[in-house]
């Protein structure tokens, strides 16, 4: 297991984010409804290709990291982190908002890094009822469309609606005609977000997941490969 997925199953194997988990699981459903008919993927090598624009406009946030890092010290504190959500308006409870900031910590640090606030924020973007209507004032106009669009490649991935992913959709979806990777390949790509070994792969571990194939530089040593 990797470092960061050792990390990550400390996190996980207590269930104590279920309750997150299922409500983003909920939303996840909402969305894919929603989309209904109107797939933005038809294949595997659609998400890869647009591997650079996804990584472009993740790298936005950077700004927006460094303006509510206010000490400087490459980390989100929970403070740091509630003004975030008063500017974006998004009204959650304070036990909310322990379960987002710690779910998110996946290295206990107590402080959100960059690679981790990518997570936050589109699990902030996902939860709320309208589609941040003042994203904009986070400084970057493609972030909505880049979020939007990373939700609609898992709900590509997820073939059987549930809004999680399992082995065999990976497989399924790695191994269309068109787009044949070998088993090891498959394998290795869905333990790099089944951090737990729980067979199943929700959202939040599918960030932490895409955020590292896309290739998001961050200033620490968290590669899953």
């Amino acid at each position: 297991m990797s470092k960061i997925g050792s990390m990550f199953f400390c996190c996980s194997s207590s269930n104590k984010y279920k309750r997150l988990d299922e409500k983003l699981g909920r939303k996840m459903l909402e969305v894919k409804k929603n989309l209904a008919g109107h797939d933005n993927f038809k294949s595997l090598n659609g998400i890869i290709l647009r591997f650079p624009q996804f990584k472009e406009g993740l790298q936005d946030i950077r700004g927006v990291f460094e303006q509510y890092d206010e000490d400087s010290n490459g980390s989100i504190d929970p403070e740091e982190l509630k003004k975030c959500l008063q500017q974006l308006q998004m009204h959650m409870t304070e036990e909310e908002v322990k379960d987002l900031f710690h779910s998110c910590d996946i290295d206990g640090s107590a402080g959100i890094q960059f690679n981790e606030f990518i997570v936050l924020l589109c699990l902030i973007y996902l939860l709320k009822d309208q589609h941040l209507p003042n994203i904009s004032k986070l400084g970057s106009p493609r972030l909505a469309a880049t979020f939007d669009t990373i939700i609609q490649a898992f709900i590509f991935l997820d073939k059987n609606g549930d809004g999680k992913l399992n082995k065999k959709e990976m497989v399924k979806a790695l191994n269309a005609p068109c787009e044949r990777s070998p088993a090891r390949i498959t394998q290795t790509r869905f333990r790099e977000m089944d951090w737990n070994n729980s067979g199943k792969v929700n959202f939040r571990e599918f960030l932490f997941g895409f955020i590292n194939w896309v290739g998001i530089d961050t200033d620490d040593d968290l590669s899953l490969i």
